[in-house]
């Protein structure tokens, strides 16, 4: 009898596994399998590709990196409004903006899902690659590579989202003893040290950036493994493993001219580290409404507009004089862009979000932008934090430097420890501004609740530090999960 690999469709996770052509971004979807099938039709370089190409994949999804997570990572924070019309919710945005969401709130479930739905895919890969024997030896070992760089990728964004979440580091077989692994949610720092576990040991088969090429541009490196085990380490106040990590992000510079980072001339360019990869247009995978749903609204418009930056924003670029950053982060209508596309003052809202725009975008669904996870810069900026952590103040302020001369700032006037830390902090702040940091910056810096106070916004201390967990899940859990405190 043929043993099949199920599709699987588990409680509030949502497994599915779908497995792709050689394109690492080409989508085509399975049905079940045989193992004996797989091994026939899959046993080759190729169908070994397959795996991971579905991996990344799933990341240009709607339920995982588009409208939920821009209200989590986005909406939610000092950095953006809700935005749209005033009357549009966004099904739950406006509760997002003004945080009293709760745990039936859509996003977290979204989310929660999405990511869910990519460790499944890892799993999967990790489990059948080493059955396709006929497919180069070294081919597959960087693809396992590839897989735990992406499931700790995925438990990196759950883990600061959630806190505690279920480990799942295997393909679900429908057990009682796997199910109780869904639903059991393992301490943060079991879920740190399974993310270091995954990104050291691709560390050992990663390649570094420059030796992809062509179509496999953009797949994770080496330098992006140790650029994560960084932010790992200070998420978790490791200060020494933050800067040794940095010290391995090598072959990468600064891009003279901030705002070319975000064209789509500027995707994977000598300061990209990390990003999800959308292509867009007929017969391309995109990501999933990304760039439609924050686009400009109304006359003259061409999407939804939500996610505008705020005013709190605006002024925070003014008080520094960081007009640069600014103008690449922020479209201040009415105003040209850079490719000629005029925003006129007949858009509903004064702001929109100039990072996440494609020039190329027309109105269709999926867009070309690619979403910056990992750049040089904070690179920088991170050694520098954890340098001043370590007391090497004046050694901090050099990297410090590199930043904001890039932005045409002045070297930084901070001298002792405390005020470095407060540059610094500002500095990320206006660097990473709409790139999804800043929630989880002032959380893990202890910076939350006055922030949001200064927004009009009320951080509730021992609950807000962590999202709701979804309450599907914690029915489905039927007692071996319970809710984060407050919610």
């Amino acid at each position: 009898m043929k043993k099949t690999i199920v599709l699987l469709s588990i409680l509030s996770l949502t497994f599915i596994n779908n497995s792709c052509s050689e394109d690492f971004l080409d989508t085509t979807p399975t049905q079940q399998i045989a193992l004996e099938d797989l091994l026939n039709e899959y046993n080759n370089d190729a169908g070994a590709e397959s795996f991971v190409t579905a991996i990344y994949s799933k990341y240009l999804d709607w339920n995982i990196s588009s409208f939920a997570w821009i209200g989590m990572s986005s909406i939610v924070t000092d950095d953006a409004d809700k935005g749209s019309s005033p009357g549009d919710s966004g099904s739950d945005k406006d509760v997002l903006d003004a945080l009293t969401f709760s745990s039936t709130s859509p996003s977290f479930q979204d989310v929660w899902e999405g990511h869910y739905q990519a460790i499944n895919r890892s799993n999967q890969a990790l489990k059948y690659l080493p059955l396709l024997d006929k497919a180069d030896a070294s081919l597959r070992s960087r693809l396992e590579g590839e897989a735990k760089f992406l499931r700790a990728f995925s438990y990196f964004i759950l883990v600061r989202s959630y806190g505690d979440v279920p480990l799942v580091d295997k393909v679900f077989e429908n057990t009682e003893a796997d199910r109780t692994m869904v639903f059991t949610r393992k301490s943060k720092a079991e879920i740190y040290a399974f993310i270091e576990s995954d990104l050291q040991s691709a560390i050992a088969t990663l390649p570094q950036k420059n030796a992809y090429s062509g179509t496999n541009i953009g797949r994770a490196s080496k330098g992006a493994a140790h650029a994560l085990l960084a932010k790992v380490a200070l998420y978790q106040k490791k200060w020494q493993q933050v800067i040794d990590h940095c010290d391995q992000v090598v072959g990468y510079s600064l891009t003279p001219n901030f705002q070319d980072i975000y064209k789509v001339s500027g995707e994977n360019n000598a300061e990209s580290v990390f990003e999800i990869q959308g292509k867009g247009g007929p017969s391309q995978p995109g990501i999933q409404q990304y760039s439609q749903v924050q686009g400009a609204r109304g006359a003259g418009g061409w999407g939804w507009g939500f996610n505008t930056p705020s005013q709190n924003l605006v002024d925070a670029f003014n008080a520094a004089g960081d007009t640069e950053r600014r103008d690449a982060t922020i479209i201040i209508k009415p105003v040209t862009l850079y490719d000629g596309r005029l925003v006129p003052a007949t858009v509903e809202n004064n702001y929109y979000n100039y990072k996440a725009y494609s020039s190329a975008f027309t109105g269709d669904d999926d867009s070309d932008a690619n979403i910056r996870y990992l750049r040089y810069s904070e690179v920088l900026l991170m050694k520098a934090e954890a340098m001043n952590e370590l007391g090497q103040t004046a050694n901090a302020a050099t990297f410090l430097n590199q930043v904001r001369n890039r932005a045409g700032l002045a070297n930084t006037t901070a001298v002792s420890q405390a005020d470095m830390r407060t540059a610094i902090y500002k500095e990320r702040r206006l660097e990473l501004a709409m790139e999804h940091d800043r929630w989880f910056d002032i959380v893990r810096t202890g910076q939350a609740q006055a922030a949001m106070a200064a927004d009009g916004k009320t951080f509730k201390v021992g609950t807000h530090e962590v999202f709701p967990v979804p309450n599907k899940f914690i029915l489905e859990a039927k007692g071996l999960a319970s809710q984060n405190l407050g919610y």
